[in-house]
């Protein structure tokens, strides 16, 4: 996996075409490394809804850019421009069918274990006035995914990062996703909720639909 570019954003409020004000820190500025990272994510960056963002399972949100590319062929000069769909790191060489939950990722000493796929909310939608962009993201499989940082330090980009575990190969991302939020088979449905590496939310979330 390469990192392509890291970024990080702060809260702004933004108006709905109702009038309605709502605060989102979902556009993310890039920026030069070397970047710090924790437990807790990029230092300096910023969550608006903190019970559905961020935390140690949802420290940073990882997005194949290639699926820009995807998005401006559906949308055009409408498409979600790169950087304004929550992403921290723009990467090349994986995408959601490829990267699995568990996954360890190695970068001069840091640790990123991917815990789940990214749950598009409303949000995008609404920024970019493209009332269906959620339901393409879910329904695309181009969603991101969430990694905790096992091992924190500083980072820079463009970097190379080395996988060195990958306990769950049959459970990638596109998967993972497809199950939680499509799928009726109880079976898959406890199998995905069992792995150790998934996020506490989406065990709990799965273990209810069991």
């Amino acid at each position: 996996m390469t990192v392509l570019t890291i970024r990080k954003g702060t809260i702004k409020q933004r108006i709905q075409a109702d009038g309605k004000p709502w605060d989102t820190a979902i556009v993310k500025t890039a920026v030069a490394g070397p970047v710090s990272i924790s437990a807790t994510g990029i230092d300096g960056d910023q969550q608006a809804d903190r019970e559905h963002h961020g935390g140690v399972d949802k420290a940073i949100l990882l997005y194949c850019r290639d699926h820009y590319r995807l998005w401006r062929q559906e949308y055009a000069t409408a498409a979600p421009p790169e950087g304004s769909l929550g992403e921290n790191l723009e990467v090349s060489g994986l995408s959601e069918e490829s990267v699995c939950i568990g996954d360890i990722h190695v970068c001069r000493g840091v640790r990123l274990e991917v815990s789940q796929p990214r749950q598009p909310c409303w949000k995008p939608a609404v920024l970019h006035s493209l009332p269906d962009l959620t339901a393409r993201m879910l329904k695309s499989g181009r969603i991101g995914w969430y990694v905790r940082v096992l091992q924190g330090g500083f980072i820079e980009a463009p970097a190379i990062w080395e996988l060195v575990s990958r306990p769950n190969p049959q459970w990638t991302v596109q998967r993972s996703s497809f199950v939680r939020h499509f799928s009726r088979d109880s079976a898959e449905i406890a199998s995905l909720s069992s792995l150790k590496a998934l996020s506490a939310v989406w065990r709990g979330a799965l273990a209810g639909r069991r």
